[in-house]
């Protein structure tokens, strides 16, 4: 194939979705290789004396129809997969991890790099250029520029083998979810099901030609059925499907990865000088250290253990009396805790749903970031989608600027990995006096459309929308010179600060009553309900606290130390879950080899990043209740030293020019009711 008709190596802005066939994906990557490796090249035989133009600046625009390809490429690998793409990631991944190395092993392009870093104090920089010149050098020094050659090759050796074990271990957890199905034709099994569940699943029983209906392990089948379905033995039949993912001996078992996983992730580290995987990704990151990350997470746990271990005891007495169950475990607990909701609050998702019809929400959303921000959103029909459900919005602030390009991607279907993500098709940046503005996309798994309705979220449904749209605000937002420091490029644990962070209007009468209106008579959400919300956003936050402590934990387990010892994955994390244990252990089950997020995303030993940056999200919540929650002012303060300013400086630094000072736990321990307003 020529280069000349492969759609991914012409100029284009958008990514050219309809142009594009599986076949081009190889091929346009190794001619982007090969055109980065000459930029490269360029700028390490350059005979001219480094400076930060021709070294720093020339190095953070090189390699940009690499990064446009391998965004679209490994997006669709994650949103659209197939097992053609699947076989090219694996074909390809060791390519780009070879290529990585050989830039960060380059002695001449270092020698560059490090002449430039040593004369810092004497140029004229202003922080977000000692920022990148900064980051540039760490992503030398910190990945083996200085390490003698073979130590460098045992480096790369250890960097090819994670890229493929990572693969592997993604794509059995997808195959694993695909697998399962659950097959009803008996009606009385569907008892305590929502009409509106029981008829999405005989569409999916229907669709594969069969009689009566089909449950999922994909979100928004598994956990209705958790919730309501009254038969136990079959909620336990799906809990320990959905627990087992990767946990069968079998070809898709993930065992083996997860070990091999953490034990080349600290080789890696202990070869560059650290003495865990924890330690070297912390030294970039808030919390510094691991020690620092450890306190944090008994800090929360000392204050949140007492509350949900009273919650425990409340729903095991609560399931006894109402159902005799004598031990309470893990299948029950969406189950009971639904009901006990309902007793207490008269609330459940079947009530609120008719009020978040999917339509009326992105409306909602785009409002309050009008109001906050000044943004408005068009839907645009003339922009290639890789999937006829992706919708794509032209992103405008008040001058009629341009400001994002914004693709929404929101139905479960079998090429697409579960849980919500946000990324990105093109980075914001300015060069040579003109500025490019982002491509954004998120990517969700909420319940899709029926014959006989729209898609209704549930609760959590539309907080997830929330979050990921507040990752997507601070893309769209970014104000940079470099790509690199543009948008969520920020310290791992600061990024879900803005995420974090609008969730908080979905609780809001304010918010709600802009969006929340009954999919067929208009009515907005009543003020019963919005009360009843308000108070039940505490319910069970012990419990909950408690266990998203629990993942912080399992991953330092993993992260935190020298796992060379470990030989059985199940003791290991059943040790990790020994303090913040609740539910009778299930020995079928096992979390790790299905945690995607620390196996195959970017949260190894960073976990503790969701409870970290709620720390800060109430923090500036708080700040927004005292002068009110669409207070132009207090969006201002927070668009221009967090949103727009990216990985510009130090988010600590960032966060007191917005705030004022630095943030305590006591605004987040509050707010889930953990110790007293």
């Amino acid at each position: 194939m020529t280069t000349q008709n492969n759609p991914l190596l012409q100029e284009f802005d958008h990514a050219p979705f309809s142009k594009i066939e599986n076949k081009h994906f190889k091929p346009a990557i190794i001619k982007a290789i090969e055109m980065a490796r000459e930029e490269i090249n360029a700028i390490a035989s350059n005979a001219d004396e480094a400076t930060f133009p021709n070294t720093i600046e020339t190095l953070e625009f090189s390699g940009e129809k690499l990064d446009r390809v391998t965004s679209i490429f490994f997006n669709l690998n994650s949103a659209e997969t197939n097992e053609e793409i699947q076989q090219i990631a694996q074909e390809v991944s060791p390519l780009l991890s070879e290529f990585r190395n050989d830039i960060i092993l380059n002695k001449a392009l270092f020698e560059k790099v490090k002449s430039v870093y040593n004369k810092k104090d004497q140029l004229d920089l202003n922080t977000e250029q000692k920022t990148l010149l900064d980051r540039k050098y760490k992503a030398f020094s910190r990945n083996g520029a200085n390490l003698p050659i073979e130590k460098q090759n045992e480096l790369r050796d250890i960097d090819k083998k994670l890229s493929k074990l990572s693969l592997d271990f993604g794509q059995n957890v997808l195959a694993e979810t695909n697998k399962f199905e659950l097959h009803l034709t008996d009606e009385n099994d569907l008892k305590g099901l929502p009409e509106s569940f029981k008829e999405e699943a005989a569409q999916v029983a229907a669709s594969k030609e069969k009689e009566g209906w089909i449950f999922t392990l994909e979100y928004p089948s598994y956990l209705p059925f958790m919730k309501y379905a009254e038969n136990r033995e079959l909620r336990k039949k799906m809990a320990l499907a959905f627990g087992s993912k990767g946990f069968h001996g079998d070809e898709l078992d993930n065992q083996e990865n997860v070990l091999q996983i953490a034990k080349l992730r600290y080789q890696r580290a202990q070869l560059l000088g650290y003495k865990t995987h924890a330690h070297f990704v912390l030294e970039e990151r808030m919390a510094e250290t691991p020690e620092k990350v450890n306190s944090f997470l008994d800090e929360i746990l000392e204050k949140a253990k007492p509350a949900a271990e009273r919650e425990f005891k409340e729903l095991e007495n609560f399931a006894k009396d109402l159902d005799g169950i004598d031990q309470l475990q893990k299948w029950d607990a969406a189950f009971y805790s639904e009901k006990l909701k309902q007793k207490l609050f008269n609330l459940d998702d079947e009530k609120l749903k008719p009020y978040f019809k999917l339509e009326n929400v992105i409306d909602g959303v785009f409002t309050v970031a009008q109001k906050l921000y000044g943004l408005s959103f068009k839907e645009v029909f003339d922009v290639d989608k890789y999937h006829e459900d992706v919708k794509i919005y032209q992103v405008l602030d008040e001058n009629n600027k341009e400001m994002a390009l914004f693709y929404a991607d929101f139905h479960p279907r079998p090429g697409k990995r579960d849980g919500a993500w946000m990324t990105g098709y093109k980075s914001q940046y300015k060069k040579d006096g003109e500025e490019e503005r982002p491509h954004i996309s998120i990517v969700c798994n909420f319940t899709k459309p029926s014959k006989k309705q729209p898609s209704l979220l549930t609760f959590n449904e539309l907080t997830t929308l929330f979050h990921e749209f507040g990752h997507a605000l601070h893309g769209m937002l970014g104000d940079t010179e470099y790509p690199s420091l543009s948008g969520a490029n920020v310290y791992w644990d600061f990024v879900e600060l803005p995420s974090q962070l609008l969730e908080n209007w979905c609780y809001e009468k304010e918010a709600l009553q802009l969006f929340a209106k009954h999919y067929e008579t208009g009515e907005v959400i009543p003020m019963e309900l919005i009360q009843k919300i308000k108070e039940s956003a505490n319910f069970q936050e012990g419990m909950a606290t408690v266990r998203q402590l629990s993942f912080g934990m399992l991953d330092l387990s993993w992260h935190g130390v020298d796992p060379s010892a470990i030989t059985d994955v199940k003791a290991n994390e059943d040790k990790a879950f020994a303090r913040t244990k609740l539910f009778p252990n299930v020995e079928e089950n096992c979390m790790s080899t299905a945690f995607s997020h620390i196996f195959q995303g970017g949260y190894s030993a960073g976990y503790y990043s969701y409870k970290w940056a709620e720390v800060l999200d109430a923090d500036t919540f708080e700040y927004f209740q005292q002068n009110g929650i669409f207070s132009r002012e207090v969006a201002n303060k927070f668009k221009t030293n967090i949103l727009s300013q990216g990985g510009t400086d130090h988010p600590m630094t960032l966060y007191k020019k917005f705030r004022g000072k630095e943030p305590k736990p006591d605004a987040l321990l509050k707010r889930a009711g953990l110790i007293e307003k």
